[in-house]
């Protein structure tokens, strides 16, 4: 059981091509969701911080918290073309964001790097997700906090097509979302107690979840020596 939670049979790979623009577009109408994200995180870290947001996609997080100003923010992310997307939106909206190429399993950054750091709605694509948590610990400062957001394995059907139903979505890719998190997420996804038994092999601190109607927020302290 070890095993399987630690490592995943598929690669891990980041979408590509038409298939991340789509799902740029796709997201780009949750905007308002990111920002309101981007303001909690604001009410949790100094202005100065170091921030990095771990698989962001087409970057609509960490755009959002820098337009709120004073922070180093830096994103990570396996496909291409979402880098190439997220340094548009960066160079649209203004502002900088050090958008980089990279694994999750093996972080380019130096160790205690970052204060904060987010992972939303992907830890559950990570084909190596143990090494994932130990790099997010490596790469955190003593008394950094790492969040992540994802999907709960338990979700129900119901649940995610109230989701879906409030993302404004067409017809089309209304039903596309859903199929997707029926026969793809939902079986990537992780269990509260699945979660539990991953982040026990880790160094982080007593870790906290909190339960949302399809997802689960995890946030771990990288404690103070």
């Amino acid at each position: 059981m070890r095993h399987a939670i630690s490592e995943k049979a598929f690669k891990g790979m980041g979408m590509e091509g038409s298939t991340a623009r789509w799902y740029a577009s796709l997201t780009r109408k949750s905007l308002e969701e990111f920002q309101a994200l981007a303001r909690r995180v604001a009410g949790k870290i100094p202005p100065g911080s170091d921030v990095l947001e771990v698989a962001p996609g087409p970057g609509y997080f960490a755009v959002e918290l820098a337009k709120l100003g004073g922070y180093r923010i830096t994103g990570l992310d396996i496909s291409r073309t979402f880098v190439e997307i997220a340094r548009g939106n960066a160079r649209q909206a203004g502002v900088d964001v050090d958008f980089r190429l990279g694994n999750a399993a093996k972080m380019p950054f130096a160790s205690e790097s970052f204060d904060f750091l987010l992972c939303r709605a992907a830890f559950k694509n990570f084909a190596e997700p143990r090494r994932a948590l130990e790099e997010m610990y490596r790469v955190l400062k003593p008394g950094g906090l790492a969040l992540i957001i994802d999907l709960r394995k338990d979700a129900t059907m119901e649940s995610i097509g109230e989701a879906v139903q409030g993302m404004r979505l067409g017809r089309v890719n209304a039903l596309i979302t859903k199929l997707t998190f029926r026969f793809v997420l939902l079986k990537r996804a992780y269990s509260r107690s699945e979660f539990q038994r991953l982040l026990a092999e880790t160094k982080f601190e007593p870790v906290e979840i909190e339960e949302g109607p399809i997802g689960l927020e995890l946030s771990m302290l990288r404690g103070v020596r």
